[in-house]
């Protein structure tokens, strides 16, 4: 009679949510480091919209935001570039989900609030190195800035941008058999809601139902906040409600997008 060895069955490893984010964030960012003519190129429009939306505003609405324009534009122009990033996360996940790469990366280990997490957050490390380009470019043009409340206005973005990109996501998932109703949806929320926070035009001077509209628009007070912050206003009320709003949207997001992929695995 002879005995059969077996070799031990290694324990699994412990679920860490930093950990496994970082490397979904890590996975994310390689074709981004593998590219930087993409980073490049996405410094294209805030630049744009800088050099020429910047001095139309300085020319009819000056006086409506306080004079100082670029104060009030350049946070708004790195919340637009946060907006677009995150709420394309789901774009890339189309991709996946056609080569069977997102149904691999279900099957490990990883937890699903890491998948939402991660890939958001990927967004956050260019729009880090775009804000301090952006930041060092207009300084010469008259921009003042607090340093400390921009890094801190970063971290309330990635706030933000972990709840819109999981939302991004859910809603790649839920119309992964049709494609064109991403962008449909995508392009239907994103502009409306940009107007409503006024991130390009001051509110101020629309009408009254718009600027009701705005206050229940979570964009608007991240957009007031971020302005509060780069002017060195900690303590400003804005700031609250901006982080609020980022708060509750990074809350909701990845409740709604684990939901959503729940429901697709049924």
């Amino acid at each position: 009679m002879t005995a059969t060895l077996t070799a031990p069955v290694a324990p699994p490893r412990p679920s860490n949510l930093a950990r496994d984010v970082g490397i979904v964030m890590l996975r994310e960012l390689r074709p981004v480091l593998h590219d930087p003519f993409s980073l490049i190129f996405g410094m294209i429009q805030p630049l744009v919209f800088l050099a020429l939306f910047g001095p139309l505003l300085a020319g009819s609405v000056g006086t409506a935001i306080g004079g100082d324009v670029w104060g009030w534009f350049v946070p708004a122009i790195l919340v637009m570039t946060a907006l677009f990033g995150t709420s394309t996360t789901g774009a890339n996940l189309l991709f996946e989900l056609q080569t069977g790469a997102h149904e691999r990366m279900l099957v490990t280990p990883l937890p699903r609030s890491s998948l939402l997490v991660g890939r958001a957050l990927k967004e956050m490390v260019p729009l880090s190195g775009q804000a301090g380009v952006i930041v060092a470019v207009m300084l010469p043009f008259g921009l003042r800035v607090d340093a400390l409340g921009v890094l801190a206005g970063l971290v309330v973005l990635a706030v933000f941008g972990v709840g819109l990109g999981s939302l991004s996501y859910a809603l790649a998932v839920a119309v992964r058999k049709q494609e064109w109703m991403f962008w449909a949806v995508q392009q239907t929320l994103l502009f409306p809601l940009m107007i409503l926070s006024g991130m390009l035009l001051p509110l101020e001077t629309g009408p009254a139902w718009m600027r009701v509209a705005a206050e229940f628009n979570p964009l608007a007070h991240v957009v007031a906040a971020e302005r509060a912050l780069f002017a060195g206003e900690f303590l400003a009320g804005a700031v609250l409600a901006g982080v609020l709003s980022a708060a509750a949207t990074a809350a909701i997001g990845p409740l709604v997008g684990i939901r959503v992929m729940q429901r697709s695995a049924d």
